[in-house]
């Protein structure tokens, strides 16, 4: 049986020319979490520097290693003289303290703290160097394709470089790897030292539901931020970089999650394991199958192309016996009406087993087709 499948991270689907966006951010990406659909993206590839938008990757580890049970959110780090006199966004961390890795992660999420990082990184790797080694192995491990990290902090560096693609799998691989930490980054304040300070994420105080996670800024790589909103059951992912200012990031970053909420929804074609379409078998004990999905099958699109939707499902003739349940027999495919653009492809399955038939069936089946030819495999 001939398909052509193709295995890739994001659905990517184009709509330029149902509803353009467009963004003044050089690089950007905006993703349905539900879905795995990407709707917007412009220089998703790009080389950047991603200033602290890199610290989601330090924290990512630190994550790792306390839901390994190598660290516990009690245990205190010291802080060396390197740390404190890092310049910067700080938590205000003093020389020679012992500080909890609780108040050190809510320093790096929320305060942005270069000197919480530089502890972390020390206590973790024993130096800085070492850490940012670690960090480019564990990057790759979890799916980073571009990136290359030098400093815990995402100090300015020509060779400290990411994608947006990679920090959108990092945020990916954040919210789905650490449930149980990842409400740290819905935290709008910290006080530490007497010091308080706000979170710098701009859709934390607006009136878009978002819970997270990091903003950044360097003169190499312009204003960014990585941004989660949700809206009901949709969660959102957008990373923009290259802005000219904090007040076009936090501009931006609401506009376009706006335009993602109310132009874009999510259409259910089939729930888990429904019969999608009966299929006819040829040489099996059952004469026909239902296909169905091993998953929810749901699309993200434009809400102006919701009536303008055509579904299909694509399949070898015959459909020979055996077959078996963990292999696709079909395709559903996605498309616009009138139009050979396709959304998206699903694969189906069998909804049971379907064994050979007798010897004597198939002589009736083959007698049959010596009358009736190819009719025979059309479903009726």
């Amino acid at each position: 049986m001939k398909f052509f499948l193709i295995l890739i991270i994001f659905n990517v689907f184009i709509y330029n020319s149902v509803y353009a966006i467009s963004t003044t951010a050089a690089q950007a990406i905006i993703y349905d979490y539900e879905t795995k659909t990407v709707i917007f993206e412009k220089n998703s590839k790009e080389l950047v520097s991603p200033s602290s938008m890199s610290k989601i990757m330090t924290i990512y580890y630190l994550f790792k290693k306390l839901k390994d049970g190598e660290i516990e959110l009690t245990d205190e780090f010291k802080v060396s003289k390197k740390a404190w006199k890092k310049g910067g966004s700080k938590m205000f961390v003093n020389v020679g303290s012992l500080v909890k890795v609780e108040d050190l992660i809510r320093g790096i999420i929320v305060q942005s703290g270069n000197d919480a990082c530089i502890v972390v990184a020390e206590a973790i790797s024993g130096s800085e160097d070492l850490f940012a080694q670690e960090l480019n192995l564990l990057g790759q491990e979890i799916g980073l394709k571009n990136s290359n990290f030098t400093n815990s902090t995402g100090w300015p560096d020509p060779e400290h470089l990411m994608t947006v693609e990679d920090l959108l799998t990092l945020t990916i691989r954040t919210i789905e790897d650490f449930p149980e930490f990842y409400h740290y980054y819905a935290e709008k304040e910290f006080t530490f030292s007497d010091i308080k300070q706000n979170n710098r994420n701009p859709l934390l105080y607006s009136n878009i539901e978002s819970d997270g996670l990091k903003t950044g800024h360097t003169s190499l790589g312009g204003y960014g931020i990585v941004v989660s909103v949700k809206k009901k059951d949709r969660r959102l992912i957008l990373v923009l970089n290259g802005l000219k200012s904090s007040k076009a990031r936090a501009k931006e970053s609401e506009r376009l999650s706006k335009i993602a909420i109310n132009q874009y929804f999510n259409y259910l074609i089939s729930e888990k394991d429904k019969i999608v379409k009966n299929l006819n078998v040829w040489g099996g004990k059952k004469k026909y199958i239902g296909a169905v999905s091993d998953k929810k099958v749901i699309v993200t699109i434009p809400k102006t192309l919701k009536n303008n939707l055509k579904i299909v499902v694509k399949h070898k003739l015959p459909l020979v016996a055996p077959l078996y349940k963990d292999e696709p027999i079909a395709e559903l495919i996605v498309k616009k009406k009138n139009s050979n653009t396709i959304l998206s492809k699903f694969d189906l399955y069998p909804s049971e087993d379907v064994k050979k038939s007798s010897f004597l069936s198939k002589i009736y089946y083959n007698f049959k087709y010596l009358i009736f030819g190819d009719s025979i495999f059309i479903e009726q």
